[in-house]
């Protein structure tokens, strides 16, 4: 089985939280557990059957796409920072889809595949974007109240509830009616959240935010916990 929607993984930040480590790299390919992150990303694609897959870049974004070279995966460079809808609508040729997978490439998963999850959880008659989203105490590394709540499956709000994962299906129309080049999936959001139409879905699994130094060792450890290493 492969995945009905093409997949974005998000890598093109500074990484300014991770230091000395992202003084030379950039951040998708600082090593965990004894390979980059991006390439933690990009199982989790071939595992749930792989999909036509897009990477966007800038900081340091050769090395990136020397990485990938040999590998069938487009890159959609960004000489300037777009953040994640400016991302997302700029790499929209590259995906060609109505709808798309994205993953954020700063985060270690232990537990069951989120993108094959989100698949079979994907309702588009009533939904506009599926966030898989981990109760607190599941997201190491974390820091912070929670991002959104919802009442027996149903429409999503934002409050201090389940923590946002940065995987997700959405649709991709509405960011044609955003004016601005540069702007982050939340305003994408917050349209949805008034219409209805954003849902979260709850994950089971442990997630790790491999946005700092600690998470390194925060996410080795739930690894090696959870027997993945």
């Amino acid at each position: 089985m492969t995945l009905r929607h093409p997949v974005m993984l998000f890598a093109a930040g500074f990484g300014t939280r991770m230091g000395d480590l992202t003084k030379s790299r950039p951040k998708p390919l600082v090593p965990v557990a004894g390979k980059p992150l991006l390439d933690h990303a990009l199982d989790l694609v071939a595992e749930a059957g792989g999909a036509r897959t897009v990477v966007n870049t800038h900081y340091l974004g050769q090395q990136i796409a020397d990485y990938l070279a040999d590998r069938d995966i487009a890159i959609s460079h960004e000489p300037d920072i777009l953040e994640t809808g400016g991302g997302l609508l700029n790499a929209l040729p590259l995906l060609d889809s109505d709808a798309v997978m994205t993953l954020n490439t700063d985060a270690v998963w232990a537990g069951p595949n989120p993108l094959t999850m989100l698949q079979a959880a994907w309702d588009p008659a009533r939904m506009d974007a599926l966030l898989l989203c981990l109760p607190k105490e599941n997201a190491l590394g974390h820091k912070g109240a929670g991002d959104f709540v919802s009442d027996n499956g149903g429409p999503a709000q934002r409050g201090p509830g389940l923590v946002y994962s940065g995987v997700q299906i959405i649709k991709t129309a509405g960011l044609h009616d955003i004016q601005e080049k540069a702007f982050s999936l939340n305003v994408l959001w917050s349209r949805m959240i008034d219409q209805k139409r954003l849902f979260i879905l709850p994950y089971d699994g442990h997630w790790c935010d491999v946005g700092h130094p600690a998470g390194i060792t925060l996410a080795e450890e739930m690894l090696n916990a959870h027997g993945s290493v």
